[in-house]
């Protein structure tokens, strides 16, 4: 075996300790992410954070700063020592939503309200919600681009999806189902409600 010249022994096992908690911060979010049905636009909206930059991090492909790491925290309601403690037991892999039991799914997009259906994201590899899009609600002028993919099945109205600068017009008993790396845009263009079951599948 061998061993950082001149580096006693209790400082490599604090430098392991630390290296530990470090790698660990990305996987805890993004389970953390997950279980609050939070895609990574959503979570960059709340914490005024990049969503590339959370991606990153839950890869941990970035260390993310104690600034960072404070608005991330505060977004998902937990104290920062969250991300450091000792790992919590796993959540049941099993989920049941009653009808009247739907919990609100937070989304920065006026005139779209989700109630969801699923469970959370760990140990699942998806979510669902029921979406109601009121009229004239929209995407943003900016179109989306996010990992995993997305699958529409529309349950009444009609709605329009600008997807690589094609359009779909998905309509009642219709699906649409595209990856998130492509740039899309949705709007509800017509006078009436538009219902939906919307379900987001991560990319891992």
């Amino acid at each position: 075996m061998t061993r950082s010249i001149g580096k006693p022994q209790r400082a490599l096992r604090i430098e392991e300790h630390v290296d530990g908690i470090v790698s660990s911060i990305g996987p805890k979010l993004k389970q953390l992410r997950h279980e609050q049905r939070l895609s990574l636009q959503q979570l960059a909206a709340k914490a005024d954070v990049s969503a590339a930059a959370i991606h990153k991090i839950e890869r941990n492909d970035m260390v993310p700063t104690i600034t960072t790491l404070l608005k991330i925290a505060t977004a998902l309601e937990r104290p920062v020592s969250y991300f450091i403690d000792s790992d919590e037991t796993p959540p049941e892999p099993v989920a049941f939503t009653r009808a009247g039991e739907r919990p609100a799914v937070f989304t920065p997009h006026k005139g779209l309200r989700l109630a969801g259906v699923s469970g959370p994201y760990s140990p699942f590899r998806s979510a669902a919600a029921v979406a109601t899009l009121d009229p004239g609600a929209n995407s943003g002028s900016k179109p989306l681009v996010h990992p995993g993919e997305e699958l529409v099945f529309v349950l009444e109205g009609s709605v329009i999806f600008d997807i690589d600068g094609v359009s779909y017009k998905v309509g009642r008993g219709d699906s649409l189902h595209f990856i998130g790396e492509r740039p899309h845009h949705w709007a509800n263009e017509t006078k009436s409600t538009v219902r939906a079951l919307w379900i987001a599948l991560r990319d891992s």
